[in-house]
């Protein structure tokens, strides 16, 4: 059992499109407003103990400067991934392998963004995926955690995953 699970459940598909349908790999684009500033939500995005706690992968090392160079290890796949950071401007902009982050101050908030090139048969898996992952760093960074460990790893046992694949690959047909 996930703890705090009964106490989640995730939102309607929303704030997600694709913008590329070019050959096997879409641009995913997922647009979410958190509550916090883009320097705590920055934090969050290049730390490895914190990326630990919401994002689909792990990293042995920090994503805060060009050039810096982890292993990424995504959920399931036991080999790790070389991975390089292309750029980093801290707080506002992230971009490694097929990921890119934009962070804007909105208010005392901030809207992120991400862009992913995902193989176009698990769009709808990967936006749902991503969907429960902001929800779980927005309540991880509020200090009220859905769950302990990697997000990606629960993403798939939350009650409502199956219905949010179902909604984004219903958006995302045509």
């Amino acid at each position: 059992m996930i703890p705090n699970e009964q106490q989640y459940t995730p939102g309607e598909a929303s704030g997600a499109h694709v913008e590329k349908k070019d050959g096997d790999k879409w641009t995913l684009v997922l647009v979410r407003e958190l509550r916090h500033s883009p320097e705590v939500v920055w934090q969050a995005l290049t730390d490895p103990a914190q990326l630990r706690e919401w994002a689909p992968f792990v990293v042995d090392g920090k994503l805060d400067k060009v050039g810096a160079t982890v292993n990424l290890t995504w959920v399931g796949n036991p080999h790790p991934i070389p991975t390089t950071v292309k750029r980093a401007e801290a707080p506002r902009l992230l971009e490694y392998n097929d990921y890119r982050w934009e962070l804007e101050r909105v208010g005392k908030g901030t809207r992120l963004t991400m862009w992913a090139a995902i193989d176009r048969r698990f769009i709808a898996w990967g936006a749902a995926g991503w969907h429960i992952a902001f929800d779980v760093l927005d309540r991880m960074l509020s200090g009220n955690p859905i769950a302990s460990g990697n997000a990606g790893v629960n993403a798939m046992k939350f009650e409502g995953w199956q219905r949010l694949k179902a909604e984004y690959a219903k958006q995302f047909e045509g």
